[in-house]
């Protein structure tokens, strides 16, 4: 998906216990797989030879049939601000990003006393299954300035998606207008899986406004917008109680 992908496992047995090994392997075939499956850089993928008109109905892999139907659920519930089908082509990565890595993670259910988190593009799946456990703690990057951070969140399960400029440029459209959107600089969304949080915040993104923080609010409600970065430069919403921090 032209990106990279960490797993990060907290517990007191990890050198030992002989369940880990196979876990973490089948975490990183499942992305492999989704590679191959969805990636628009591969020509051989199977959503290249879709793009290319080139794939019949009866013989979509399962998985693309799910995240087609996903594409158009998460369309409606956004209100069109997030849409696959874009003028050049169907691209389902705003999607299917947070959709895989909550399905890799899905290998590690059977590891008892682990804590994990999934980073893939810096877009996190995470889950403390420890009770006694501390959260995890994300560090929200200033997409203006990559030695300072917008926030630093606490998670414990669930998802936190960034969409914004500081990685890939102006590469997310907003559909109605065919444009690049110029107001908002990165926004964050969290909430309880990441497949949703990582459409939202893409959506979030490409409509901008002043009141990106009540539409996220409004549509997908247990999810929120946790940072929020506008241009120009200066205007700054961290999360309520933490301020803007440098790194060392």
């Amino acid at each position: 998906m032209g990106t990279q992908a960490s797993l990060h496992l907290r517990g007191r047995r990890i050198d030992s216990d002989p369940a880990v090994e196979p876990a973490v392997a089948a975490v990183f075939g499942h992305l492999r797989a989704v590679d191959e499956l969805f990636s628009t850089y591969r020509p051989d993928s199977k959503v290249s030879a879709l793009r290319r008109g080139e794939l019949p109905r009866d013989e979509q892999h399962p998985w693309l049939i799910e995240v087609l139907a996903l594409c158009e659920e998460a369309r409606e519930r956004t209100d069109g601000y997030f849409d696959a089908w874009l003028p050049d082509g169907f691209d389902p990565s705003g999607l299917v990003k947070g959709w895989a890595t909550e399905q890799a993670t899905a290998h590690l259910a059977g590891l008892c006393g682990f804590d994990h988190y999934l980073n893939v593009g810096g877009d996190l799946s995470a889950r403390v299954g420890v009770t006694a456990a501390p959260p995890w703690r994300v560090a929200i990057e200033d997409p203006t300035d990559p030695a300072a951070f917008l926030a630093i969140l606490e998670l414990r399960t669930g998802g936190v998606a960034t969409s914004g400029t500081a990685a890939r440029g102006h590469h997310i459209v907003d559909p109605h207008t065919g444009t690049n959107p110029g107001g908002l600089l990165a926004v964050t969304v969290t909430g309880p899986t990441l497949l949703w949080a990582d459409v939202f915040a893409t959506a979030a993104f490409a409509r901008g406004g002043e009141d990106v923080v009540e539409w996220v609010a409004t549509r997908a409600p247990g999810y929120e917008v946790a940072a929020l970065a506008r241009a120009p430069r200066g205007h700054l919403r961290p999360v309520p109680h933490l301020a803007p921090q440098r790194t060392s």
